[in-house]
């Protein structure tokens, strides 16, 4: 250790925002270059390499083929995918000296497609798996919170290529087993969860969320096993609703009530109900939004839904798509509609027939013969028993409302309970859309000229670094599982006389010569010191040569459970050795 590039740190980087980020630099893992960069230290790279190897031996036992893209892509073929425009500010986009398009890799289906379609053009080549473990590159907005979300991160991507729909689910199911054993091996707590596709487009989708009360990912499931992102679940359409019986629609006066709060208040003094008050649930809330597109082009959008839900800017961000921005309305968008009266916004003025144009979606629960109160397009009135399907038409649904705890999941088995996580992998059925739009066509059985299907399958490699370390990490510092630590074990010298440094160096190359990875602490410090480090590095076993060295003794502390026991100096390598192994 006294040759190591290591310097540990007793204060946390000012911008730590999580536990792994803060102990990952103050162990000596990880150094920020820039925002959302970072390097890695001998110790994190070689945390790095063992999860790159667990990867590709999985990756192997299915039959994938590793190769590796460059970094630095041309244009051409995400222009032709329509994702140069897509990725809009996301994109690091660069020219070279002669004035060409070239982007950083922030993913690469167009590449490996490209690939393919050089090479083969015969079922017989199919199926066929190929990934890559290579640097990405996104222009994150807010990057934070160390390696899990950077700008320059490692993933492993893989696809796999089918000549038919049955192919691809035979992949996809390989993939999903491949990555249920590679973080059963990572050794931290996941779930596996429905999800949105995003910008990859496909079909069946599946996320793999290390389970993390910090984490960015919100998640729900159920006691029937019902688990989805919050930006996937799906709110089920109630039955509609017969309306014949309904009284007409009458406007009344609701003076100050620009707020559901202020109008469930005045409609249960002025106005109340005969059966029972008022709720928030009873009023149909429209709100506004700006959105703006990759071209330029700017189009407002109202989201119609129960005024006791609020519209959850991850799920709307889901369902606008990839590269869409949309911010609410603004005093100038309000000016731009005069038409619309802020706080008193009904479907009246609302849609794409209507005279403000303005798109207007609404939540799921606002089905044909659903009755509501809501904006009169006056100001200080509401109109009441307004029925969607007889008094106004939204022009679609939008699954945009914010899920919460005790909702009914989506399949009927139980309510649903929210939690955290961070996202891990992701895996999804792309079907023919890249293959489409880059010609990639082979000759089936018959002769006939078939588009390939493919699945893309994505693992965060350098986020799993972050991920375990969250998980395991502990006041003390880092804490990690045997496959992936930097070393099998420390030899920590707790004392001057040097019989201790011999017994330690000899111990060290006895351990080594057995095969194991061991990192020996032979610097002047202070037993503290060492002690202090041992466990900010967090390697699982370390074996302390101390004052017991008199006694015959050495000391054997387990990281994990922060336990020590004594050993027999002459059976330690063999103690050591059972430890390590299990």
């Amino acid at each position: 250790m006294s040759e190591l590039f290591v310097r540990t740190l007793r204060e946390d980087p000012a911008d730590a925002e999580v536990p792994s980020h803060r102990w990952l630099v103050r162990a000596g893992y990880i150094r920020r270059a820039a925002p959302g960069i970072y390097s890695w230290l001998p110790l994190g790279l070689k945390v790095l390499r063992k999860v790159e190897a667990i990867v590709r031996d999985e990756m192997a036992a299915i039959g994938a083929q590793e190769v590796s893209f460059p970094a630095l892509l041309p244009r051409e073929p995400y222009e032709a995918t329509g994702r140069w425009t897509e990725y809009g500010a996301g994109l690091f986009r660069l020219k070279d000296r002669k004035g060409g398009d070239y982007l950083l890799g922030p993913t690469h289906e167009e590449m490996f497609t490209l690939l393919v379609k050089d090479l083969y053009s015969s079922y017989k080549d199919l199926p066929l798996s190929l990934y890559q473990i290579q640097t990405k590159y996104r222009d994150e907005a807010r990057p934070r919170a160390g390696i899990l979300r950077g700008r320059e991160f490692i993933m492993k991507d893989s696809y796999s290529f089918d000549v038919d729909d049955a192919g691809l689910d035979a992949s996809y199911a390989a993939h999903r087993a491949a990555y249920i054993r590679i973080f059963d091996r990572l050794g931290f707590p996941y779930v596996i969860v429905k999800a949105m596709s995003g910008a990859m487009g496909g079909s069946a989708s599946e996320e793999f969320l290390a389970v993390a009360a910090n984490g960015e990912d919100t998640y729900v499931r159920s006691p029937g096993g019902y688990t989805a992102n919050v930006e996937a679940v799906e709110v089920p359409a109630p039955e509609p609703i017969p309306f014949d019986d309904a009284p007409a629609a009458h406007v009344e006066e609701t003076p100050g009530t620009p707020t559901i709060e202020t109008l469930v208040a005045v409609a249960n003094s002025a106005h109340p109900r005969p059966d029972r008050a008022w709720v928030a649930g009873d009023t149909l809330k429209n709100v506004l939004f700006r959105i703006t597109r990759q071209d330029g082009s700017t189009e407002a959008l109202a989201v119609g839904l129960p005024g006791d839900r609020e519209v959850d800017e991850k799920r709307l961000e889901a369902q606008l798509g990839e590269g869409v921005a949309f911010e609410p309305f603004g005093d100038d968008d309000f000016a731009a509609h005069p038409e619309l009266v802020k706080g008193y916004i009904g479907p009246g003025a609302l849609g794409l027939e209507s005279a403000s144009k303005v798109r207007y979606l609404v939540d799921p629960r606002v089905v044909s013969g659903t009755r509501w109160v809501t904006g009169a397009d006056q100001p200080g009135r509401h109109v009441f028993d307004l029925v969607c399907g007889r008094d106004f038409q939204p022009d679609g649904v939008i699954q945009a409302a914010d899920v919460r705890p005790g909702d009914p999941a989506p399949d009927g088995s139980g309510p649903l309970e929210l939690a955290r996580g961070i996202e891990m992998g992701h895996i999804f059925q792309l079907g023919r859309k890249y293959a489409e739009a880059l010609g990639l066509k082979v000759l089936d059985q018959n002769g006939k000229l078939v588009t390939v299907t493919m699945g893309s399958y994505g693992v965060g490699v350098s986020r799993a670094v972050a991920a375990v370390a969250e998980a395991t990490c502990d006041d003390r510092g880092l804490s990690w599982p045997r496959e992936i630590s930097p070393y099998d074990v420390l030899v920590l010298v707790a004392g001057k006389a040097p019989e201790m440094l011999s017994t330690a160096t000899e111990l060290a190359s006895f351990l080594s010569a057995a095969g194991l990875d061991v990192l020996l602490d032979d610097r002047k410090a202070s037993p503290g010191v060492k002690f202090a480090d041992a466990e900010i590095l967090g390697v699982p076993t370390a074996v302390v040569v101390g004052r017991g060295l008199a006694d015959g003794t050495l000391e054997l502390r387990d990281r994990a459970s922060n336990s020590s026991e004594e050993i027999a100096v002459d059976d330690a390598v063999e103690t050591v050795l059972a430890r390590v192994r299990g």
